[in-house]
């Protein structure tokens, strides 16, 4: 067994880490993903949750035997993606932990289940691997936004299925993109912890040029406004940047003005240049330009094909 790279994981901070996985791909993606991003210290805690039979097939009533073999099929399932996720980390000479959740005797969801397990180990990261608008993504919507609140203290890393990492090393290049928030300011200083001499990060700012019917001033008010800021928070971003090892890059990106959005400026300006990783504040400022989980930062889980990090606001 091979010993995880020490030159590509030496500045990565993250130390306890829950992954979530199942029998997806998009699972064993963010398992590959996840074991290039960590020092060779890291504790690493594997987590399965087996649904309830009950609540997952509500409307085909089980009972006895049938109930019995729908609940031994789903925690077969949950261990058969433990075992496997455990191999691949093993086969890098990782020492890892695993627990199974039983939801027909805990009761709950898969969101909470998750968040419970991570809070009770004191994880600094949760890791999910996600299909976009399927599976364990769902929880980062806005829609079911409050169970992430409770993660306020772990930073969180959505996978997406489509992106394998199994022949890279940890984020080459790394795109933050800010909007003048304390949040924002937070999430760039955790993405400049990840990079190292051979990293470039790169700083974005969103001019949100779109119209929209919810605009109550003029939307030449509301450019000038944004770059006024945009400027300033990219100003503020170089400061704080200063000296940090690797490329350094700021840019003032902007949407187009209709038929767009900051989600998709975003992810354009990541794929446009080839980012590997993309790190966001869960909250931003509230206002014009309101960034909250729920909006920009879900639109962006839903839409990136390249991972992402979510950096909770800490006082």
């Amino acid at each position: 067994m091979g010993a995880p790279s020490q030159a590509s994981n030496a500045a990565i901070p993250f130390n306890r880490v829950v992954i979530a996985v199942d029998a997806s791909l998009a699972s064993l993606h963010a398992v590959n993903y996840t074991q290039h991003l960590l020092p060779a210290e890291a504790h690493i805690r594997l987590v399965s949750v087996a649904q309830n039979p009950r609540v997952l097939l509500p409307i085909t009533p089980l009972v006895g035997d049938e109930l019995s073999a729908a609940r031994a099929e789903l925690l077969r399932d949950a261990g058969d993606a433990l075992n496997q996720a455990k191999d691949v980390l093993s086969q890098q000479g990782r020492t890892v932990e695993t627990e199974l959740v039983d939801l027909s005797k805990q009761g709950g969801d898969v969101v909470h289940a998750l968040t419970k397990a991570a809070g009770a180990w004191h994880a600094d990261l949760l890791v999910v691997g996600a299909r976009q608008h399927h599976g364990l993504l769902r929880w980062v919507e806005g829609t079911v936004s409050e169970p992430l609140a409770h993660m306020a203290g772990c930073a969180i890393l959505v996978v997406p299925a489509q992106y394998d990492a199994s022949p890279l090393a940890a984020p080459r290049r790394i795109l933050c993109a800010i909007d003048g928030s304390k949040g924002a300011t937070q999430a760039l200083r955790q993405a400049a912890r990840l990079t190292s001499g051979q990293t470039d990060l790169r700083t974005v700012y969103v001019v949100d040029r779109a119209v929209r019917l919810t605009d109550f001033v003029p939307i030449h008010m509301l450019e000038e406004a944004f770059v006024d800021d945009g400027k300033q928070a990219l100003e503020n971003a170089r400061q704080l940047l200063a000296g940090t090892p690797g490329g350094i890059d700021t840019a003032m990106i902007s949407t187009e003005t209709t038929n767009d959005d900051i989600a998709h400026a975003i992810v354009r300006d990541a794929q446009q240049w080839q980012a590997d990783l993309m790190v966001l504040g869960m909250h931003g400022r509230r206002g014009i330009a309101r960034w909250l989980l729920g909006s920009v930062a879900s639109r962006v889980a839903h839409l990136t094909p390249v991972p992402l990090l979510l950096v909770p606001v800490k006082d």
